[in-house]
């Protein structure tokens, strides 16, 4: 058996998120994009095939490079030729960008490194109808410069309750951010960026960051309130959670140092 890596884009905004959620509603399946990848690779291989994905995106939240691996029973299938043959199968807003073949240990989540989300902030006075879905609209232009002096006190080991979503279940609230930074969009001059990267996130915690940074912007704040809130470890400090509508899985790394999840 080959274990085969994809890399993933998606439009997440009729997905309820990643993960397969086979009893969601009333005991019924609901759509998600692990569902649709399984469903697809069932079609093309013939049988029940597992989905190891590098992490949950929630629903409305869209990716640009997931990453996943699965186990094929076929080897006389080329490890490229899986972006063709899954596309065949996947709906529109579902695309194989890349596969290849990994080793037998690997497994995209476990053997992730690093995860990079980039949240799309349009500053005009509105966005084009085809950019509603990829967006959050603010009507007004922040100050990066406030916002980056924010965002500046999200290096290395953090505990990052504060920004953690109620009923998130993780073991730990410690993550160790790489780098955290907003940035004009070099494609569009209305728009802004908030590119973080991380170990690992908590449930919402992207969202929550981007709306609180934005929201204490907003209201005057400095990076000694961001920071107090930060060390508060108190979820009642956290602003407005973003909109899912902006968010993007940017890239999944799996070079580098291995830390705690």
């Amino acid at each position: 058996m080959k274990n085969i890596l994809l890399n993933i884009s998606y439009d997440g905004t009729d997905f309820c998120g990643w993960q397969r959620q086979d009893f969601a509603d009333k005991g019924k399946a609901v759509r998600t994009v692990q569902g649709e990848l399984e469903a697809a690779l069932a079609k093309l291989l013939k049988r029940k095939v597992n989905l190891y994905g590098s992490g949950r995106t929630d629903s409305g939240v869209h990716a640009a490079g997931q990453a996943a691996n699965f186990f094929s029973p076929i080897d006389s299938i080329p490890p490229e030729r899986y972006v063709q043959a899954l596309n065949s199968f996947l709906p529109h807003d579902i695309r194989i960008n890349s596969s290849r073949e990994v080793p037998e240990t690997f497994n995209a989540r476990f053997s992730a490194t690093s995860r990079t989300y980039r949240y799309f902030l349009h500053c005009g006075q509105s966005p084009l109808a085809s950019e509603m879905r990829y967006v959050w609209p603010l009507h007004r232009y922040p100050d990066l410069r406030v916002l980056n002096e924010m965002a500046s006190c999200l290096r290395g080991e953090i505990d990052c309750a504060t920004f953690a979503a109620a009923g998130d279940q993780s073991l730990s609230t410690n993550r160790y951010i790489n780098n955290a930074v907003f940035y004009p969009d070099s494609t569009n001059g209305e728009r802004i960026v908030f590119e973080i990267s991380a170990n690992a996130f908590l449930w919402k915690m992207v969202r929550s960051l981007t709306g609180s940074l934005v929201f204490f912007e907003k209201t005057g704040k400095d990076a000694s309130f961001f920071r107090s809130a930060l060390e508060s470890r108190d979820r009642k400090r956290a602003g407005p959670t973003a909109p899912p509508n902006g968010l993007f899985l940017w890239n999944v790394s799996f070079d580098g140092i291995r830390r705690h999840v």
